[in-house]
């Protein structure tokens, strides 16, 4: 970093799992400079981070410490109201996914960004994975229309349950983690998604009775591309097949393959890869396969706290670098938009066109 670059300053909000992870990738970094944290309560922090001070409120900290950069980790019905404030008080924004719990607030958040001529950066971990990044390219090479079949359940317990009640407190598992998955899918398939059919089950009483904690939704996109996500959490979640990510398309197949061993709750399982398995669908003059499926071995992979750390080196090159992010935050927006109308035709029972 030269010398000429001041170090960004730096409001945390919200210390949960991610907030944390942020915290600590703002703190390694010397391009940031942490100005302050905010949270209700007194977290449990890594010793890095015990020397900051911890505001109970996010409005005011924003007003007295006057950051460069907010990054937004609390609850997703607060991410919409913080943001477009740290926007009119003139910051950049990093916001953890989802961007809002509406469509409406999403949209509300981009207008608010583009209107401070700000930087808007939403924490789809997997766009700085590697191996998430190849998975998308192979898909590309293969050529639609595309067969997206994906999920990812959680058995938790302890603790990991406990996130996922105080969670659904405001968003289903397939809004959630649904983002992600069905963002992948849009970077694959350029087409627009047209229609969206959702259903769920509460399988808890410890959850809101308008609340479900499994989900299944399907997307069928312009291009006649279709997809799958399925996430459930909680106790009674299988274990059998929770990680199946898969894309098919005439001319092949590439899936992610499991480490058999791997288990559901364990946060670095959730974007590590293994193995990236090639399968081409061209057969010879005998009808067989010309060419036997092709392991990548994707070796080296960065854990949960690194992809933090490139996720945060990225929004300090996007605020340095004044890096167009017009497409970064509208598929932010699609891909909420098919989780939402999921969510929506799971309690109405019907299919939703986009």
């Amino acid at each position: 970093m030269s010398s000429s670059h001041k170090p960004i300053r730096v409001l945390v909000a919200g210390l949960g799992n991610m907030g944390r992870s942020h915290a600590l990738a703002y703190h390694n970094n010397p391009g940031f400079e942490i100005v302050g944290l905010v949270n209700r309560s007194m977290p449990k922090l890594a010793d890095e981070l015990q020397g900051y001070t911890i505001h109970p409120d996010f409005e005011t900290a924003l007003k007295e410490l006057k950051p460069d950069l907010c990054s937004i980790n609390t609850y997703s019905d607060s991410h919409a109201d913080y943001a477009v404030m740290a926007f009119e008080a003139g910051c950049d924004v990093f916001v953890e996914k989802p961007l809002a719990t509406t469509v409406e607030d999403a949209e509300r958040v981009v207008a608010a960004a583009k209107k401070a001529g700000r930087k808007l950066v939403i924490g789809y971990i997997l766009r700085h994975h590697p191996s998430w990044t190849r998975l998308i390219a192979e898909a590309r090479k293969f050529g639609g229309p595309y067969v997206f079949r994906m999920n990812l359940n959680q058995q938790s317990s302890g603790p990991t349950w406990e996130t996922h009640k105080a969670l659904m407190r405001t968003t289903p598992p397939i809004v959630d983690c649904g983002v992600h998955y069905v963002d992948v899918m849009c970077q694959i398939t350029d087409a627009k998604p047209v229609e969206v059919r959702g259903m769920g089950l509460r399988l808890s009483d410890e959850i809101a009775p308008d609340m479900y904690n499994y989900g299944h939704l399907q997307v069928i996109y312009e291009d006649g591309s279709v997809g799958w996500y399925e996430a459930g959490w909680g106790p009674m979640i299988s274990e059998t097949a929770f990680f199946v990510k898969d894309v098919m398309s005439p001319n092949g197949a590439v899936s992610i393959v499991m480490d058999p061993n791997a288990k559901s709750d364990d946060i670095d399982t959730h974007t590590k890869t293994s193995v990236i398995r090639l399968h081409t669908a061209e057969t010879g003059p005998n009808g067989k396969f010309i060419r036997p499926d092709q392991d990548l071995r994707m070796d080296g992979e960065p854990g949960h706290q690194e992809l933090c750390d490139r996720e945060q080196a990225f929004m300090l090159k996007a605020i340095r670098e004044d890096i167009d992010l017009s497409r970064h935050m509208a598929d932010a927006v699609q891909s909420l938009r098919i989780c939402l109308a999921a969510d929506e035709s799971v309690r109405t029972g019907k299919p939703v066109y986009l």
